[in-house]
């Protein structure tokens, strides 16, 4: 599964955002996800069950608790992907901000003058 396709369900993404602050039990994710959702346990282990087969998290056993973990390469490859779409948007950017300030200037106005003082 593609990490937009992860990432494109609301709870996983909470999920993730959880993680990210820190390890958490399946208890204490499904807790916050319940009370944020209202979706049941078994449904919150379907989501980190998605989010473990596809990479972005792990699990162990810690006493009776299971430890869930966000995986930091996940996390880099998401943000590789998210490069190729930053350069097609800063290149764009960059352009609107070049036909911005062309704009401001009517042609033939020079350019020390202000098109609203005339």
């Amino acid at each position: 599964m593609h990490a937009f396709d992860v990432l494109g369900d609301p709870v996983r993404r909470r999920l993730t955002e959880l993680l990210a602050e820190g390890d958490r039990t399946a208890g204490a994710l499904t807790d916050v996800i319940r009370a944020e959702f209202g979706i049941s346990q078994p449904a919150v282990s379907r989501h980190l069950r998605v989010l473990r087969d596809a990479g972005f998290a792990t699990a162990a056993p810690r006493g009776t608790a299971r430890v869930y973990r966000l995986e930091p390469r996940a996390v880099e490859e998401l943000d590789r992907a998210v490069e190729r779409y930053r350069a097609l948007w800063r290149q764009r950017l960059d352009a609107l901000t070049t036909e911005i300030a062309r704009g401001r200037r009517a042609p033939g106005t020079p350019a020390d003058v202000h098109p609203e003082e005339h």
